[in-house]
């Protein structure tokens, strides 16, 4: 439809017809695609996964507690330098995220805990291999994780789980976002926390709650059928 409306400016530009046959057509509005969140316990299956007796094990396990805990992006999560925690007192994050916006946000007891065992004990194994770089997240070389390997990472994790869903980076960000409106957060906060421009884009995540909150409801209310 781009096409025909493209090709009917141009005839229209060039003089080949008197009216743009196009202008009032509209290309059909595609289908809201709510993000697919994993329920708590799958979570919790996934980031007991990684194995805490290896640097890279601990970097694993470092990595996928930092993304579900913070509801960090993937890019976010790679880009990390050791700089941007602050694990001592009131743990929290500095993510930089898109268009250069940059957020500050709080560290649960179980990310600061993965963060802190990977700092000490499996961090200076890699970058005994490199060459320094303050990037949290190494890779066995002792150079930075890509995204490609952190997803990989995610991957393997999510088959170790046994888990039969389609699992990314963005799938832990949205469990992250939806888990915290199932307890009652509000939805702007949420959105500070996701780092989201516009609250529009954090509103999609309370559609998914609705929907758990209508399943609830019709399985336990006696009237509800």
């Amino acid at each position: 439809m781009s096409a025909v409306r493209g090709l009917h400016r141009f005839a229209t530009r060039e003089g080949l017809v008197e009216a743009d046959a196009s202008r009032d057509v509209r290309p059909p509005a595609p289908p809201k695609r709510l993000p697919k969140a994993l329920d708590l316990d799958k979570v919790e299956r996934l980031l007991a996964v990684p194995a805490e007796d290896t640097a890279l094990g601990l970097r694993d396990r470092a990595l996928l507690e930092l993304l579900y805990g913070t509801g960090a992006r993937i890019s976010e999560a790679v880009g990390l330098a050791v700089d941007d925690l602050e694990l001592d007192h009131d743990p929290a994050v500095t993510l930089h995220g898109k268009g250069g916006r940059t957020r500050m946000v709080p560290i649960g007891r179980f990310a600061r805990l993965a963060l802190e065992a990977y700092l000490v004990r499996g961090r200076p194994v890699l970058s005994a291999h490199g060459r320094g770089t303050p990037v949290v997240f190494l890779n066995a070389r002792g150079g930075p994780l890509s995204r490609q390997s952190a997803w990989t990472v995610l991957h393997r994790a999510a088959q170790s789980a046994g888990l039969t869903e389609q699992v990314s980076p963005h799938t832990l960000r949205h469990s992250y976002a939806t888990h915290l409106l199932d307890g009652g957060a509000d939805v702007r906060v949420v959105q500070e926390l996701l780092g989201h421009a516009s609250v529009t884009t954090t509103q999609v995540y309370t559609l998914v709650t609705m929907d758990r909150l209508r399943e609830v409801y019709a399985t336990t209310h006696p009237r509800a059928r």
